[in-house]
């Protein structure tokens, strides 16, 4: 049976890959981001996940203001990241798992979701930045991209609710599926962030810090909170937090902290990094 062995969340700011293209991770300015990552990659190195599930938001590359869907889940063999004009080019290939992604389609549409569905798919920054800090160092990536897109830009926002219920079905698909894999779950984005308008570089430490206070043990205390509150808390990209959301109702059951990292502010981004294992999957 396929096991759930645990949730990596983390920041995807595209300037962490041309820090990483340029081998910036021990500079001062980056470093106690990158230092966040050591126990991650021991982590990943221990448990060596075979399928990363990723909850995620498009910026334009595969989905713009002009067809951005609600949910999206790809299905698609392989999946390739472009150059978006942040400096950094084409990532390695990542090869999907059309198997299981539709049968977590399945059954979130059984639960009564309904999301688009992509036999061809592009993955942006948000995918492919957190796949490097994660993955260093690599000739292919070592695990198969089941990607999971939900929108963060164009408005109406779906909810707090709806994310986590989403998550909670994507849980539930995952611990139904007979493969034998093991299984990362990933949500990127975020923390407080705002790149545009009046508000822009705004940061807001204190709902950051609820956040990682309580996306663990307590995630519906992010509820509180609806997409346009949260806006409003974390500016118009802390909304990312909503990816979060998501990935955590995929971890079924309790879970538990092995590592946690803040650093302010890396690209005025408010960054983190949180790595939780699933307690029935604990090593004795």
């Amino acid at each position: 049976m396929s096991e759930i062995i645990g949730g990596l969340f983390t920041s995807h700011v595209p300037g962490i890959g041309a820090a990483i293209a340029k081998g910036l991770q021990d500079d001062p300015y980056w470093k106690p981001f990158f230092d966040g990552f050591l126990p991650v990659h021991e982590w990943l190195e221990r448990r060596k996940p075979d399928v990363a599930v990723v909850f995620y938001n498009d910026h334009g590359l595969n989905f713009f203001l002009d067809k951005m869907p609600t949910f999206a889940i790809g299905a698609a063999p392989e999946y390739r990241h472009e150059d978006e004009g942040w400096g950094i080019g084409g990532f390695k290939p990542f090869a999907g798992h059309p198997e299981l992604s539709w049968h977590i389609i399945e059954q979130v549409v059984a639960s009564e979701f309904d999301p688009v569905t992509c036999q061809s798919m592009m993955v942006d920054h948000a995918v492919a930045v957190p796949f490097e800090l994660c993955w260093p160092h690599t000739q292919s990536w070592p695990v198969k991209l089941v990607p999971i897109c939900l929108n963060t830009v164009q408005h109406p926002l779906p909810s707090p609710k709806r994310c986590l219920a989403l998550g909670r079905a994507v849980g539930r698909a995952l611990k139904s599926w007979k493969g034998n894999e093991k299984i990362v779950v990933m949500g990127t984005g975020g923390l407080s962030h705002q790149l545009e308008g009046s508000r822009a570089g705004f940061i807001n430490t204190e709902y950051d810090r609820f956040c990682l206070d309580n996306i663990g043990p307590n995630p519906e205390a992010l509820l509180r909170h609806d997409s346009l509150d949260i806006v409003e808390l974390a500016g118009s990209q802390g909304v990312e937090i909503l990816n979060w959301l998501a990935a955590r109702g995929a971890l079924t059951g309790d879970v538990v902290e092995l590592a946690s990292n803040y650093h302010v502010p890396i690209s005025n981004t408010a960054a983190a990094t949180v790595l939780f294992e699933n307690r029935e999957f604990l090593p004795a």
